[in-house]
């Protein structure tokens, strides 16, 4: 431009009318290619990005296809997005091949069944019970003679126990409640339901191998379904894993279930029950699982995340600590509970939350 100087805004307008090309900018506003790269640059230091063309067919500039200033930038960040999406696929496809593949189960819906949460409620409806299963340790083998004639645990009593817990249920439910009339019951498996090989103790005292004692509690738990069933009429097993049941040496945060026996059970179960409208399963890829009774929200977990405690208060504080942090991390991303279900400490503990 003979010497004047070009504004901003005029070599914007310059660079679009030329569609990226700095030798028609250059000829266009009458000064070097040097001199169009240098305002090019500048004008990105300022946040302006500018776009250059490539030739088509005919020999003419086109269009505008790759930013100028930025792209190794922006590559990069493409190379790691692409990196954490075949990431994530893989874990889903590890998920998906193993349901519809070798399993063959079909998909499985993520919401609960509609009878947990009617439009209208029934003013004398007793509600929904729940009865919680967690850390049952199917083949541990707890010596009386070792503790003083404390307790005792095998196969054997197990079945025994699961047995009297179902019965027991039955029996309280139908035969000591006014107006026992329910619309199904909820069966939540809390995790660890099998002892699992973590200790070297473990592997040498558990009473079967681990695939032994998943298909013998695969059975028990077949039994206390159809029982549950027979007595309630539908079943929602909302269902998590615990640390007990993995097959690696520490605990995964990423592809937790991928590597838990319990993930694998709750899955045989519920392609056992495929077919039967009357069961219904939650089976989260995660750690947690949430579901609602009517309005209430429920979140059941494991509890292994919860770490700490001491002589003085046991159990209590990281739980405590546990629910605030996972209330509030809920909380971000819109999926707030008002109870929490938990298993791991092998105790009886209600708590106002």
């Amino acid at each position: 431009m003979n010497g004047i100087p070009v504004s901003d805004a005029q070599f914007e307008t310059a660079w679009n009318e030329c569609n990226g090309s700095p030798a028609a900018v250059a000829k266009h506003l009458d000064i070097s290619e040097r001199r169009v790269y240098e305002r090019r640059n500048g004008l990105a230091r300022k946040g302006v990005i500018l776009v250059t063309g490539v030739k088509g067919a005919s020999g003419r500039i086109d269009a505008p296809v790759s930013a100028i200033v930025g792209v190794s930038e922006l590559q990069n960040e493409i190379r790691t997005l692409r990196t954490q999406l075949a990431a994530a696929r893989q874990d889903t496809l590890d998920q998906d091949y193993v349901r519809s593949k070798i399993i063959k189960l079909s998909e499985m819906a993520v919401v609960p069944p509609s009878w947990l949460m009617p439009t209208k409620f029934a003013k004398s409806a007793p509600g929904v019970p729940t009865l919680f299963a967690s850390d049952w340790h199917w083949a541990e083998v707890v010596d009386p003679t070792q503790i003083n004639g404390v307790n005792e645990y095998n196969l054997e009593v197990a079945h025994k126990r699961a047995r009297r817990l179902i019965e027991t249920t039955v029996d309280l439910l139908n035969n000591h409640m006014v107006n026992p009339k329910y619309p199904g019951i909820v069966f939540a498996l809390g995790g660890d339901m099998v002892s699992g090989d973590i200790h070297e103790e473990l592997m040498a005292t558990n009473q079967v191998e681990i695939m032994a004692a998943v298909i013998d509690l695969f059975g028990v738990l077949i039994w206390c379904v159809d029982r549950l069933l027979e007595s309630f009429g539908k079943v929602f097993l909302p269902c998590v894993t615990g640390n007990h049941g993995r097959n690696t040496h520490k605990i995964r945060a990423k592809g937790r279930n991928y590597t838990s026996f319990d993930w694998l059970l709750y899955c045989f179960l519920a392609k056992h029950y495929e077919r039967d409208k009357r069961v219904s399963f939650l089976i989260p890829n995660g750690p947690d699982a949430s579901y609602r009774i009517f309005n209430h929200r429920y979140l059941l977990t494991h509890g292994d995340q919860f770490r700490g405690g001491d002589g003085m208060i046991g159990a209590l504080g990281p739980i405590i600590r546990g629910d605030h942090k996972k209330r509030s991390k809920q909380g971000q991303i819109g999926a707030e509970y008002d109870t929490m279900i938990l298993g791991h400490w092998h105790q009886l503990i209600q708590l106002q939350r």
